[in-house]
């Protein structure tokens, strides 16, 4: 170690080490390099959530989780099947990832101010919000006609997931609607489906996977609240790495790998009209219409 000493008369006074000749390792890796060395990219997720991580018949993870997880492995090494996947529960996410047990947490991973005190947040890959399914047979066109006849004195009912809230999240809708609670989210969009309520409310993420599997069943209502953001978890002390994982995330919306996240998109939700392709000019994440 080249040692840059102030000598006096009476003898050394102080001595300082020059960092930039120790020749050894200053700082610990980041996880970029860990996981470029590593040659595949460890991710936490869960499999028995449609659709965003489940597994299909076969035993593969699929989803539309597992899709922006292969999008990272592929901005990695050029290949998207180098992902390792671990399952984790919706309490081990915050641990798994503060341990380094995984690289990152994908899976459906709500944004809170709670959360980026323990973790630190990609940009939002999708904006999860409650959403309201009617019948493809309704004699109402959409959540405008509901309105209108409410207001014209019908009683509109709604189903909603049983809790201690659901009579004030159905008034978001319909003031004067009547709530009708289930246990299950299955039961919610099977009594859309026989017609025993006027709407359901469910996430608009399942809403827009119902329709793509059964288009003649369901539609959408137009009408959303709760806006929540989803964002992948990583630890917090590693801003390379949280660049590198922000920097693909973001080109994948709007940049020149779009085509990997709208085909995700396509893929498990279904209408991806309303997705429009990014043009040249002001950057599309910086215009008022990002849509």
């Amino acid at each position: 170690i080249l040692v840059l000493c102030i000598v006096m008369v009476l003898g050394v006074v102080g001595c300082t080490a020059n960092p930039s000749s120790t020749g050894g390792n200053a700082t610990a890796k980041n996880t970029l390099q860990t996981v470029l060395e590593r040659g595949h990219l460890i991710v936490g997720t869960g499999s028995n959530n449609v659709p965003w991580h489940f597994k299909n018949d076969q035993g593969e993870y699929q989803g539309f989780d597992i899709e922006i997880a292969r999008i990272l492995a592929k901005a990695l090494f050029d290949d998207e099947t180098k992902v390792e996947f671990v399952e984790q529960t919706s309490d081990s996410r915050i641990p798994n990832t503060l341990s380094s047990k995984v690289d990152v947490t994908i899976q459906f991973m709500t944004i809170s101010s709670e959360r980026a005190q323990q973790v630190a947040f990609s940009v939002p890959y999708y904006t999860e919000g409650s959403a309201l399914m009617m019948s493809a047979k309704s004699p109402y066109k959409d959540y405008n006609d509901l309105v209108e006849a409410a207001k014209g004195g019908k009683k509109i009912t709604i189903s909603v997931l049983q809790n201690a809230f659901a009579d004030d999240i159905v008034a978001t809708y319909l003031p004067d609607a009547v709530a009708e609670q289930f246990e299950e989210q299955a039961m919610v969009i099977q009594a859309v489906n026989s017609g025993v309520v006027d709407a359901g409310i469910i996430d608009r993420s399942n809403l827009e996977w119902e329709i793509k599997q059964h288009p003649e069943l369901y539609k959408d209502s137009g009408h959303y609240t709760y806006p929540q953001n989803y964002g992948i978890a990583m630890r917090p002390d590693d801003q390379i790495w949280i660049n590198f994982v922000d920097t693909v995330i973001q080109d994948a919306m709007t940049g020149a790998s779009f085509e990997l996240y709208i085909n995700a998109y396509s893929n498990w939700f279904g209408m991806n009209d309303q997705l429009s392709a990014p043009t040249v000019g002001m950057p599309k994440v910086y215009r008022n219409n990002n849509n």
